[in-house]
This record gives structure tokens, C-alpha cells and sequence, in this order.
């Protein structure tokens, strides 16, 4: 596997929207959609894309996941010590002579087996005869907060449930919720070749990954996740090591002839990605490809005239790969 670890660092752009629904739910806060109170924009934590992603490389690709619920005959949830076991035996424990070599039998089996752990690291204990230590992997893979490229509106409703809450009872139960009418969601990411010497990650794991972003997104088949749809993902590949440009979502622009919080579906506004591509252009020297694909009812714009995607990605002037899940 280690002749086939990237070699080349690339930015991800992934843009997926949501209508009526709660994209990220925040625990502490009654479950609301999570919102930045100075920009009126809505947040997604990373952890709610690498959950999208790890799902679906679990249940639709039959891919090992180390990250996952798992619960005994007995209904108790697994601790990462005890998932850590899954991938080396009593044995193989047994005939380690130290700490040290068993978390390296771990390491190199949990490596080979888990896709999530090569692309987005982990820390992993280990316990030998009663010593405890751990295995820490920096993920290659690394993706700021999502933030809606517009402020929404946060709506709060309220309806009726099926049943009573008690027995006896003549009225059925309230139930209050808050969703979000619209959200286009932006997230950005980097895959280190630095750290991916160390994960064993692969170009195969990340096209896969780009698969999961795109395809996961689609099947969050749920209550609160089923009106979400990817719309657009761009990667740049580059040719030099230990470079990239930076900030890829500041540079495209949500145009629109309504206020912000009166968007509710993709054909309301165009995505101006003239910054974008200007920049890119700028850099071009150091760009080895772009690999995209786009939904058809996104609207873009370039200077000023409505394209699709791959005839602006066009004036870059590298080569273009476009992706098809």
C-alpha cells in the first residue's frame, strides 16, 4: 500500500444545500440548526461530514469503519479500547513483548482494515498486561466548518404528535422543532501528503471519499436530513509538495436578486466563481488538475455571463477531470 500513498496535496470545495430540515443540530441548545450569531450564517461541524462520509463507505461500499456505534448482547456501546481489540487479537497481545510492539501490530492492522482512520486519523489506546498507552494518527484529510454562503432564517414549528404521554390521557403529545426554510452549505478541506505517509492514505481512499461526499449526501434518508442535495465538488490538485493556495470558499460568491433569507431553492441565485477561477488562474503553474462535477440546476456565473462549470473551470487552462458518481 505504502508505494501508492499520495504523493500531492489538494483542496476540496463541496457546496450541498438543505430545504426545510435541520442540517446540524446543536445538542446544547435545544437542537437548533447551529448559526453564527454576528453573520446570521449557518454552521456545520466536521464531524457531521465525516459522519455523511463514514456511513456511507459502512453501509453502501461494505468498507471497514473504526469510528462506528457498536453494542454488545447486552445493549453497552463499545469504548475505542474495546474497538481497538477488534483488530488485534488476545494472541497477538499476548506474544507482544512490550507496549510498544503491540500498539505497533494495532497500528499496522487497524491501517490496512479502517478507510475513516487513514483519511481522518485517530487517537486509539492500547492496553498490554495492564500498561495503557495510545496511537495517535494526524488525519491527511482536514475540513474546516461548513457556513451557509448566506445568512437564513431560523424557523421554529410546532405540531402534534401520534401519541399521549401517559396512559389515560385524553390529548396527544406537542412536539416543537426548528429547521432552517434554506441552506447552501460550503465546506473546505485539504488532503496533506505529509501527514498521509504516516495513515497509508491512498488516491484510491480519497477518490472514494469524494464518492461518499457526493453520494452520502444524497442518501441521509432521515427526518431532519432528507431534503439535502449535493450541488457542487471541486478538488485542485497540485503538482508541489507542501503547497496550496488557501480559502477556496471565500472566493465564490452567492448572487441573488432576494434578500438572503428569502432563498429557498438552488434556481434563486447564480454562484459566482470569477474570484475563484481568477485565482486559480494565477496559480496554474503550480496546479497538476481539477477534478469537479456539479449539479444541473446550479446556476453559474463568470464575469458576468451564466456558464456551466466546465467551461469556466476552462479558462484556468489546466487539465480537468470531471467526476461521475
Amino acid at each position: 500500500m505504502s508505494e501508492n500513498v499520495i504523493k500531492n496535496r489538494s483542496e476540496i470545495l463541496f457546496l450541498y444545500d438543505v430545504q426545510y430540515a435541520n442540517p446540524n443540530g446543536d445538542p446544547a441548545d435545544e437542537n437548533k440548526p447551529r448559526i453564527d450569531e454576528e453573520t446570521g450564517r449557518n454552521l456545520v461541524t466536521d464531524v457531521r461530514l465525516k459522519r455523511t462520509i463514514r456511513d456511507y463507505l459502512y453501509d453502501f461500499k461494505k468498507l471497514e469503519i473504526f469510528v462506528r456505534e457498536i453494542s454488545d448482547e447486552e445493549g453497552y456501546i463499545q469504548t475505542s479500547k474495546q474497538r481497538a481489540k477488534d483488530f488485534i487479537s488476545e494472541k497477538e497481545l499476548k506474544a507482544a513483548k512490550d507496549l510498544n510492539e503491540a500498539k505497533t501490530i494495532a497500528a499496522k492492522e487497524i491501517l490496512s482494515k479502517c478507510i475513516d482512520i487513514r483519511l481522518f486519523g485517530a487517537t486509539i489506546p492500547v492496553d498490554l498486561k495492564g500498561k495503557t498507552g495510545s496511537i495517535t494518527f494526524t488525519g491527511p484529510v482536514q475540513f474546516k466548518i461548513g457556513q451557509s454562503l448566506h445568512s437564513v432564517e431560523l424557523m421554529h414549528i410546532k405540531g402534534t404528535g401520534a401519541f399521549a404521554s401517559k396512559e389515560k390521557a385524553t390529548q396527544k403529545t406537542f412536539r416543537e422543532e426548528y429547521i432552517l426554510p434554506y441552506s447552501l452549505i460550503a465546506f473546505y478541506g485539504v488532503v496533506n501528503e505529509n501527514a498521509a505517509k504516516a495513515t497509508l492514505l491512498t488516491e484510491d481512499d480519497v477518490q472514494l471519499m469524494l464518492e461518499a461526499m457526493w453520494n452520502g449526501t444524497k442518501n441521509l434518508i432521515s427526518r431532519s436530513k432528507m431534503a439535502q442535495l449535493p450541488r457542487v465538488l471541486l478538488r485542485v490538485v497540485y503538482k508541489e509538495q507542501n503547497y496550496h493556495i488557501g480559502d477556496l470558499d471565500k472566493k465564490i460568491k452567492l448572487l441573488s436578486d432576494l434578500d438572503d433569507q428569502q432563498i429557498r431553492h438552488v434556481t434563486d441565485y447564480v454562484l459566482d466563481f470569477s474570484e475563484l477561477v481568477d485565482t486559480l488562474t494565477e496559480h496554474k503553474n503550480k496546479i497538476l488538475r481539477i477534478e469537479y462535477v456539479a449539479d444541473p440546476n446550479v446556476k453559474f456565473g463568470y464575469k458576468g455571463k451564466e456558464m456551466s462549470l466546465g467551461d469556466i473551470l476552462k479558462a484556468v487552462g489546466v487539465e480537468l477531470k470531471e467526476l461521475s458518481f
